[in-house]
């Protein structure tokens, strides 16, 4: 029987969780669901990741309104994916910020993407007649930039492409800890379709670099302690190394796509054949893994119709 298409069959509600990495800073985490991050401030509150939907931004706000009535002054977008900005407009934030990568992925590709998304993720998109229309940054940046909220200091930086170009983490220093967006997962399939496979290990080097004491991942259980920090960065390189060298080795001898595809699942099943939403990744993680090793530096935009021709391709 062929799966269902992506997440569709997905329709059962995830237990939320609330867990503190470090003071005034918390994961919002549901089953592997897309997270949210909450960096209270002296004087306000900045939330990293949006949610899909303003319903489910909502339910960010009703953790946040149990730890703290404090405003919430800005919302960090670390990359342009709609199940991570399409909640936006919930929070009433004065800034949105996105590097000026992320931004420039909007301006491309972004009804697109929100289109491919709404038919992927049906349950993360209840609720989605409230969405006002695509979520624009009031503050973009190219490197990197410092907010302060009150005394407390939050560093937003561009630490290199991985998940996307555009991709931002968010660096508390008086508590050494890390809000990283897709670009660290845990126990979690990465999404690799609009990924850069080549530049992902540095980018995870640049992130260990910091020492983080904990990091709020983009999907998975919050990680505290070292530990938990380097289980998580490497296995997040083991995943994505595992997908692209195989596809790698087939492109190079010019094999077709779906001899990557057997070649990826032969090498990642055995390890991550558990991790949410691995069966939904795969096939967009197979076809981008494709391409760049054929030098297609740039990810194609996902459409819903090229995501369901690819997904009867290798999935059907």
């Amino acid at each position: 029987m062929a799966k269902a298409f992506a997440s569709q069959g997905d329709l059962s509600e995830k237990k939320i969780s609330f867990d503190k990495v470090g003071e005034g800073l918390y994961a919002f985490t549901a089953e592997g669901d897309p997270n949210t991050g909450v960096i209270i401030g002296d004087e306000s509150v900045m939330i990293v990741e949006a949610q899909a939907t303003p319903r489910l931004a909502r339910k960010v706000i009703d953790c946040v309104r149990g730890v703290t009535d404090k405003p919430i002054s800005h919302l960090v977008l670390t990359h342009y994916h709609a199940v991570r900005v399409l909640g936006a407009s919930a929070y009433g934030a004065g800034e949105i910020i996105m590097s000026d990568a992320a931004r420039a992925q909007v301006v491309e590709r972004g009804q697109e993407d929100w289109d491919s998304e709404f038919a992927r993720f049906p349950r993360l998109f209840q609720g989605h007649e409230e969405i006002p229309g695509l979520t624009w940054p009031t503050m973009t940046f190219s490197d990197a930039m410092t907010v302060y909220l009150g005394r407390r200091r939050v560093d937003i930086l561009h630490p290199g492409r991985a998940h996307t170009a555009g991709d931002a983490v968010i660096w508390v220093p008086d508590q050494e800890v890390m809000f990283t967006g897709d670009i660290v997962e845990y126990h979690s399939a990465c999404y690799c379709g609009d990924g850069h496979f080549a530049d992902w290990g540095a980018t995870l080097d640049t992130i260990a670099a910091f020492e983080p004491a904990s990091i709020a991942p983009g999907r998975g259980d919050a990680l505290v302690g070292a530990a938990k920090v380097t289980e998580a960065i490497e296995n997040t390189r083991d995943f994505v190394y595992s997908t692209f060298r195989p596809a790698a080795r087939v492109a190079a001898r010019g094999g077709s796509l779906k001899e990557a595809w057997d070649a990826v699942r032969a090498e990642c099943d055995p390890k991550f054949a558990d991790y949410a939403i691995y069966e939904h990744c795969l096939p967009f993680n197979v076809a981008r893994a494709y391409d760049e090793a054929r030098g297609i530096d740039t990810p194609r935009i996902w459409t819903a119709q090229r995501d369901k021709e690819m997904w009867e391709a290798l999935q059907g």
